[in-house]
């Protein structure tokens, strides 16, 4: 069932996320549901706080970055489901690279990010994997695990900037932007 996509300004893209335990009720249809959810809306990457739950797992499907630099196979095959993600061995290496994401349609902001991580995580069937993850495919995990710490595109762009694009934050948040997907709106503040 393709979930609407919770749109800027939703106090849940901005708390941290709780671990999922083994045998979490639902977990198998929450994924199936973000699948479906994440190719209807052309996205590369999807976490639960994306879809209204605050729960510590992201998907990611890579491949339309498939071709990297240098004859590379950048992220061909890189399809993942990442439950309680854990970040380490960050390389001082860092690039930037324009971002977007689902819950801030038509946005874009450059973001400089580490070139190379080690991550950690349970996949959808309980076993433990780390691996080590370099360029495109780095970004998408640190993109999509920053939303499982609250954090958004916006929080790594000067104040300036955050100030510069704040009326098109907020029409985001009124649904006051045209998207080819189901948003789910702030919740309105009682007067």
């Amino acid at each position: 069932m393709i979930k609407p996509i919770v749109a800027f300004g939703d106090s849940v893209l901005k708390a941290e996320a709780e671990e999922i335990n083994e045998g979490h009720s639902g977990l198998s249809k929450l994924i199936d549901d973000m699948w479906e959810t994440m190719y209807h809306a052309e996205g590369v990457g999807l976490a639960a706080p994306q879809v209204g739950e605050s729960v510590r797992m992201f998907l990611i499907d890579g491949s339309p970055f498939s071709e990297g630099e240098n004859g590379d196979k950048g992220c061909e095959g890189f399809k993942r489901v990442m439950i309680n993600p854990v970040i380490f061995d960050h390389s001082k290496d860092k690039v930037s690279m324009e971002e977007g994401c689902l819950s801030i349609p038509g946005i874009r902001e450059s973001v400089v990010r580490s070139n190379e991580i080690t991550v950690e995580y349970y996949n959808e069937h309980w076993d433990l994997v780390e691996e080590k993850l370099q360029g495109v495919a780095a970004r998408i995990v640190l993109h999509e695990n920053d939303h499982l710490d609250g954090i958004m595109i916006t929080d790594h762009i000067s104040a300036v900037k955050r100030r510069l694009l704040h009326g098109k934050l907020r029409d985001i948040g009124l649904g006051k932007i045209p998207v080819d997907y189901k948003m789910k709106l702030p919740k309105k503040k009682g007067r």
